[in-house]
């Protein structure tokens, strides 16, 4: 019976060791290459073309949901579990809508990951319970425009109005009602509470 071929992508080493320690042991797994960038993610799966990717979100350079989105372009059918510490809805939905198969945190148990691995393998998407959650909580919540993330983000910088309305290149008057809406949006009375709602829930990240 041929193996699970498994790519692990991850910027820690000793993640990316644990993972080839745990998964060559099962009878049914081999583990044909590692990456710890996004970078190397494409290329690696290019080379090997593996049955099943593990893609970290927290990359250095290209992130793992660009990666996701770049392997996903080549092929299609590629089979790819996010296995992240980001627990966020909004985390779990953009990866979801990359084209990953399904998405895990690294808090699971190893044996879960083996389980989740074999039930992609076989064309299968399993949602674990806390990752439906996290989901079902997201449907409650209205979500904000692509322009409005741009504008949390600079929120986030400690940037204020205008300096965000030269930023990206429109009215300050603009920028005040995007905040506006921001605020409604994520139901809090001031930017700091934005930020912090916005990071919890995976909208935006401060690296």
């Amino acid at each position: 019976m041929s193996k699970i071929s498994i790519l692990c992508v991850d910027d820690h080493a000793v993640v990316r060791e644990g993972l080839v320690l745990k998964l060559e042991q099962q009878p049914d797994m081999t583990v044909v290459a590692t990456a710890s960038t996004g970078e190397q993610a494409i290329g690696r799966y290019k080379e090997h073309r593996p049955d099943v990717t593990l893609m970290d979100l927290q990359l250095p350079g290209i992130s793992g949901l660009e990666a996701i989105r770049s392997i996903r372009s080549s092929d299609p059918a590629a089979r790819i579990i996010v296995l992240t510490m980001y627990d966020g809805e909004e985390d779990i939905h953009r990866a979801l809508q990359a084209g990953a198969a399904t998405y895990v945190l690294k808090e699971a148990l190893a044996d879960d990951l083996v389980k989740v691995i074999r039930a992609v393998y076989s064309g299968h998407r399993p949602i674990m319970a806390e990752v439906a959650t996290r989901l079902a909580s997201r449907e409650i919540h209205p979500s904000l425009t692509a322009r409005e993330v741009e504008v949390l983000e600079l929120v986030a910088e400690g940037r204020r109005n205008k300096e965000i309305a030269d930023r990206l290149g429109i009215a300050e008057d603009t920028v005040q009602v995007h905040v506006r809406h921001i605020l409604s949006k994520l139901d809090v009375q001031d930017r700091t509470a934005a930020v912090t709602v916005a990071l919890r829930r995976g909208i935006i990240h401060i690296h």
